[in-house]
């Protein structure tokens, strides 16, 4: 069995799955604060046939050495967290950060989690919420009599009543983390802590390296169509190649048992 048949089918697999996170990001092209992931690869074992710096004679060394690789795996997706384009909706509760931070959510089991999407809501009983219906943290209620709304830069939500009167209903409260590409995925535009991500440090927008809050605008995802499609064709055509290089194997076999014919 040639040894080009398994190298390429690893070829094959590492190419496939690049299509599966460019997909997911095409996918994702509208969805309010998604990041892009990237994939990346390493090459597996070699054989080595001959060591570098073999002694071919006496006192002379072979300045390189005879090594076949096994292929290619990959080695993890990692998310980029460039800033997205800010998308003006006019909403008082519609918030985009303009900087490092997280959105900060509480679970219902307790749990935090984090997000960039700044689609806020009210529920019920007043409370700030995901459009999931996951409240942030810390929790802040707006008062049932507030006529308007306003977030400040600062995070500050300032709410005015039916008599006029200016209050502030609380302060959003912005995470980060020393290594963000660490976190994980959980769907509904949420991001679990992990030992790679780091421990979060909390804090007020614009403040200590924080980002600011922006209110009235959306930040939407950092998917580049144009940057996809071009590494769409990249997995693609590399995807081929890796197929055509199983055929001629294919073929040196055929051509290797029609000899004895």
């Amino acid at each position: 069995m040639l040894r080009a048949f398994s190298t390429a089918a690893t070829g094959m697999t590492a190419q496939q799955m690049m299509v599966d996170v460019i997909s997911n990001n095409l996918a994702n092209i509208n969805t309010s604060g998604f990041k892009r992931s990237q994939i990346d690869f390493q090459d597996l074992l070699y054989e080595k046939i001959i060591d570098q710096g073999t002694e071919v004679a006496s006192g002379i060394n072979s300045p390189g050495g005879l090594e076949i690789g096994s292929g290619v795996r990959a080695a993890s997706t990692i998310k980029v967290y460039t800033l997205g384009e800010l998308q003006n909706t006019g909403r008082n509760l519609d918030i985009a950060i303009t900087g490092e931070g997280f959105l900060q959510v509480t679970m219902p089991n307790g749990d935090l989690r984090y997000t960039r999407d700044g689609a806020l809501q009210t529920n019920a009983n007043g409370e700030l919420v995901t459009p999931t219906g996951y409240a942030i943290e810390p929790a802040i209620s707006i008062p049932i009599d507030a006529i308007s709304v306003s977030i400040a830069k600062d995070g500050g939500i300032n709410v005015t009543d039916s008599a006029g009167t200016m209050s502030v209903a609380g302060n959003i409260q912005l995470a980060r983390f020393p290594n963000p590409s660490g976190l994980s995925s959980e769907g509904d535009n949420l991001l679990a802590e992990t030992e790679a991500s780091g421990t979060p440090t909390t804090g007020t927008p614009g403040e200590s390296g924080f980002g600011t809050i922006q209110s009235g605008f959306l930040e939407k995802s950092n998917v580049q169509m144009v940057t996809e499609l071009v590494n769409l064709i990249t997995a693609q055509r590399a995807y081929e190649i890796n197929s055509r290089a199983i055929k001629a194997g294919d073929d040196m076999l055929r051509t290797a048992n029609g000899l004895v014919r």
